[in-house]
């Protein structure tokens, strides 16, 4: 037996101790630059300045910005293996709730009615569909491999809060670049677009990463 167990040992090498501020500081500084990269590649809106100044764009980026938080901050979490992200799962579930009763009252204070297909524009949705995925995918890459590295013990929630994380950070950084502030608009192609990312993350990254 002890021969059996000094060959099983025998290829392992020392794994090197996680650093949580370490972790912390390399997604910050990923998406300090994603953002500047997006801003110096002159994507932004071009009334930006004056979108600053409407309640409905602070709306978007504090929801989303929040959701960003709580995503990354639980994923960084459950790489521990006694720690579940069930509960920040629950929390994202419970401010995206949060959100979009905000974006209601928005949507009714703005008095938002209309032709419901030029509120929705769904050319420059796919747009929203595509930046959105798109720039997910540093954030996801990072975690992934902070992940691999680590010791998570439940990676199906893992994968849903990287997923919703770095989809919702995504959202984040393209909210500069995104013409509407109509909250029926935000709250379907944002939707639709965090959803899916969330949904390929959820379906690709357990199978790619070696627990």
């Amino acid at each position: 037996m002890d021969d059996f167990l000094d060959n099983l040992a025998g290829d392992l090498a020392p794994v090197r101790r996680r650093s949580p501020r370490l972790e912390i500081l390399a997604l910050a500084a990923l998406c300090a630059l994603e953002l500047s990269l997006f801003l110096a590649a002159g994507l932004a809106r071009p009334n930006l300045a004056a979108a600053l100044g409407l309640p409905v764009f602070w709306w978007k980026l504090i929801s989303l910005g929040t959701l960003a938080l709580l995503g990354f901050a639980t994923a960084l979490r459950s790489f521990a293996p006694e720690v579940s992200p069930r509960r920040g799962l629950q929390l994202m579930a419970m401010a995206v709730v949060l959100a979009l009763g905000a974006g209601w009252l928005f949507d009714a204070a703005m008095d938002g009615g209309g032709d419901l297909v030029a509120r929705l524009d769904w050319r420059d949705g796919l747009h929203c569909v595509g930046f959105v995925v798109g720039l997910s995918a540093p954030p996801v890459a990072l975690l992934a491999a902070l992940m691999r590295r680590a010791a998570a013990t439940h990676a199906p929630g893992s994968s849903l809060a990287i997923g919703a994380g770095a989809a919702a950070w995504a959202a984040f950084v393209f909210v500069f670049a995104c013409p509407h502030d109509d909250p029926l608009y935000v709250a379907v192609w944002y939707g639709f677009s965090c959803g899916l990312a969330l949904f390929l993350v959820r379906l690709l990254l357990p199978r790619l990463a070696r627990w």
